[in-house]
């Protein structure tokens, strides 16, 4: 199989190019281990703590297949086109008290380092957008500014920067300087 392959999506998922968008599953908690355990991840986050201590992974999957979870998880999954199960993670975080009720989300994303450089953020984004889940009007995300190509992950998919900020990150224990993004999805 190559990586040009288009991967169709089933219920409940989304197509997003080579792989699909789909929800969490209790058997993905090793490969989030595996993969949010690396220094390069947990350091492009906020919230991944370095080193990943046990159980870590197996609580975030119980939070995000938690009934009435208010962020929502997705896994870029490539096995359809011949890639691998986990690439990486896509969430959806509301930022108003009704979600899903045409507001604004926080989107926020990893991909595994083997896969880097590959445009998988880019096609989990874009997917994102247009499949809008939570149906709202506006998508903010924030990048750390030591991290230039999630920042160009954001401005190709069409968000505008809107400023600088600074957020904490649990691996690096510091607060590091950010650069805020918006998309209008109306």
């Amino acid at each position: 199989m190559t990586l040009d392959m288009i991967a169709s999506a089933g219920a409940g998922e989304i197509a997003a190019g080579r792989f699909v968008l789909r929800q969490v599953r209790r058997s993905d908690a090793g490969l989030f281990s595996h993969y949010a355990g690396d220094r390069r991840v947990a350091e492009a986050t906020r919230s991944i703590p370095h080193p990943l201590p046990p159980g870590a992974a197996d609580a975030f999957v119980t939070r995000a297949t938690a009934p009435g979870a208010s962020e929502k998880v997705f896994v870029m999954d490539g096995t359809a086109t011949g890639l691998p199960e986990v690439l990486g993670v896509i969430s959806l975080k509301p930022m108003e008290a009704a979600p899903g009720k045409g507001g604004q989300s926080e989107v926020a994303y990893w991909v595994a380092p083997a896969f880097w450089n590959l445009g998988i953020a880019s096609e989990a984004v874009r997917a994102m957008i247009a499949a809008n889940p939570l149906k709202d009007r506006t998508y903010f995300a924030q990048v750390f500014q030591d991290n230039p190509g999630s920042a160009r992950v954001l401005t190709n998919a069409g968000f505008q920067y809107l400023g600088d900020a600074e957020s904490f990150s649990v691996a690096r224990e510091a607060r590091v300087p950010t650069w805020t993004y918006l998309r209008k999805l109306d």
